[in-house]
């Protein structure tokens, strides 16, 4: 929007959705009369584009298994550290995230609770031992 051009990616909704679209110019002038928004959207934009960085770390330099645990570890934080959560996405779209194929995730997944760092039934997870995940997560421990 910002640089003109098209975008290199694009979307596809996970569900029903609402879009919306606004005009360039119209948007480009409303940031002029309010910059508090435009400082809020900076805001938005920097955590996202940290959060990216990891996500690039994680895919690029750690094993499947640190990348879940690390994945868990995050969906616990963002639901304020409860230990128990769904999975809001399928397994599937799941491993697809991860940089794995769903055979691979389901191994780990069974590994995992062998071990009793997590209790898997069906989309809902609980965590067993968040010191064993972020030993993991870490690439400080392996799954045996």
């Amino acid at each position: 929007m910002f640089a003109g051009g098209h975008y290199p990616a694009h979307a596809e909704t996970l569900e029903a959705s609402r879009v919306l679209f606004f005009p360039r110019d119209a948007f480009v002038e409303l940031l002029r009369s309010e910059p508090s928004l435009a400082l809020n959207m900076l805001g938005i934009l920097c955590q996202r584009l940290r959060r990216f960085t990891h996500l690039i770390e994680d895919l690029s330099l750690k094993e499947v298994p640190a990348r879940l645990a690390a994945y868990f570890l995050y969906l616990s934080n963002r639901r304020k550290g409860s230990d128990t959560f769904d999975l809001d996405i399928t397994k599937a779209q799941l491993a697809s995230f991860l940089g794995t194929i769903p055979e691979t995730l389901s191994r780990i997944l069974s590994r995992m609770s062998q071990q009793q760092f997590i209790q898997v039934e069906g989309r809902k997870i609980k965590l067993l031992d968040h010191q064993a995940l972020e030993s993991l997560a870490a690439g400080e421990k392996l799954l045996s």
